[in-house]
């Protein structure tokens, strides 16, 4: 497993925890039935991650298709 460090403003950091939260009332809320159950924020920045990674390994996948779309928006046609 590989250890990937990064730097956010500490604005989005604190964007980022409240996110975490508001996934974790929702996985409550549905009695544990999201894909990922409760989140952490390294839990949370991995799942992203998977998604992302999901534009090579699964470009067809809802997961792949959509981070595609995002980055499409930010202009990186992939």
């Amino acid at each position: 497993m590989k250890q990937i460090l990064i730097r956010v403003s500490e604005n989005t950091a604190n964007n980022l925890n409240e996110l975490v939260e508001l996934c974790n009332r929702e996985n409550s809320r549905r009695d544990g039935c999201t894909s990922h159950g409760a989140l952490s924020l390294s839990r949370f920045m991995s799942m992203l991650a998977e998604d992302a990674a999901m534009v090579i390994t699964r470009p067809g996948s809802w997961e792949g298709a959509n981070m595609a779309q995002v980055f499409s928006s930010h202009g990186y046609d992939v």
